[in-house]
């Protein structure tokens, strides 16, 4: 992975003359990382090249975090007409490898990661677009759009629809707060020297349910999340904010919309993009789907499911397709 043909130039004019410049795991986008290493200091270079990204939004969030007490990355630099970014660097300690390699860790760290999303709450929603209806029905969409036609399946589109029109309200209802969306252990940095989970990969913030970012802890599409966990976190949320009942509600109804989206996204990942690692990941999001599915709240479209989809469908595309 060679770094973007400005990179030398644009680290010099911001103090990083000389910096060695070496590639960083990337992601599901456009967007690629290089750490610009410099003696005993390092920093982060974001390459989001337009026209495909623009880093104004991270950008825009990460100061609004920072001003807030929260652990994002500072700006160092930025050169938009590039789409360069100088950002802090918060080392290569995830909260993944870390709660994996030691288990007993789990606990805590993830405790920690509930109590920022506590501390969230209490700030106002940023500056960013609401996360309404039309955003979640159109997300959820995209399993029809993609998973269906891969597996076989035409599905009953109209159905579909009403089955979320008749639940998606439980999801609207309630405080509107900075939804980072991919609030997940692949994104939460052990912060070098300490046990401070640094926030990464919050460009796609929106205004909306405190209970979204808590699916995506815990319901992660990437490594499995003990459910005897995932009780136990929502019971610490649930007990330190004083939420009930309905919160639990709108925490399956956007379950089940997270995880039929992510179906849809990792099978287009897998489909369009030829990144075949995605479509291994849907099992796993098959199974919080289900779980999600079985809550009262969303009986309407566990009917529309279970009448469109077979169990027997519901697995990884790659395979199923074959």
């Amino acid at each position: 992975m060679n770094p973007p043909a400005g990179a030398a130039e644009f680290l010099s004019a911001n103090g990083w003359g000389g910096a060695v410049i070496s590639p960083v795991a990337g992601d599901a986008s456009f967007r690629r990382y290089f750490r610009a290493s410099d003696g005993a200091r390092s920093a982060i270079l974001m390459d989001a090249p337009p026209p495909h990204e623009d880093p104004r939004p991270f950008i825009a969030i990460a100061e609004w975090l920072v001003e807030r007490g929260f652990a994002a990355p500072a700006i160092h630099g930025v050169d938009l007409a590039q789409g360069l970014v100088l950002i802090d660097d918060f080392g290569d300690v995830r909260m993944r490898e870390t709660v994996d390699a030691v288990p007993e860790s789990a606990l805590r760290l993830y405790e920690a990661a509930i109590d920022v999303l506590i501390r969230l709450r209490g700030h106002a929603a940023g500056d960013v677009p609401p996360y309404d209806g039309a955003v979640l029905h159109r997300e959820a969409n995209l399993l029809t759009e993609w998973y269906c036609p891969a597996v076989g399946i035409v599905p009953d589109q109209a159905g579909y629809d009403a089955a979320w029109d008749a639940v998606i309200d439980v999801a609207l209802a309630g405080p509107s707060v900075t939804v980072l969306r991919d609030y997940h252990a692949e994104n939460l940095m052990l912060i070098t020297g300490g046990e401070t989970l640094g926030l990464l990969d919050f460009q796609d913030a929106l205004a909306g349910h405190p209970a979204y970012d808590l699916v995506s802890l815990l319901q992660d599409a990437r490594r499995d999340v003990d459910p005897a966990l995932e009780a136990a976190m929502l019971d610490r949320y649930r007990r330190i904010t004083g939420e009930g009942e309905a919160f639990d509600a709108a925490y399956h109804v956007l379950g089940a919309q997270r995880n039929a989206k992510i179906v849809g996204i990792f099978t287009r990942l897998w489909r369009r993009d030829g990144k075949t690692r995605y479509a291994t990941l849907c099992p796993r999001v098959w199974g919080y789907l289900e779980r999600d599915l079985a809550h009262p709240a969303l009986a309407p479209v566990k009917a529309w499911f279970d009448a469109n989809i077979p169990a027997a469908l519901r697995g990884d595309p790659m395979v199923l397709s074959a």
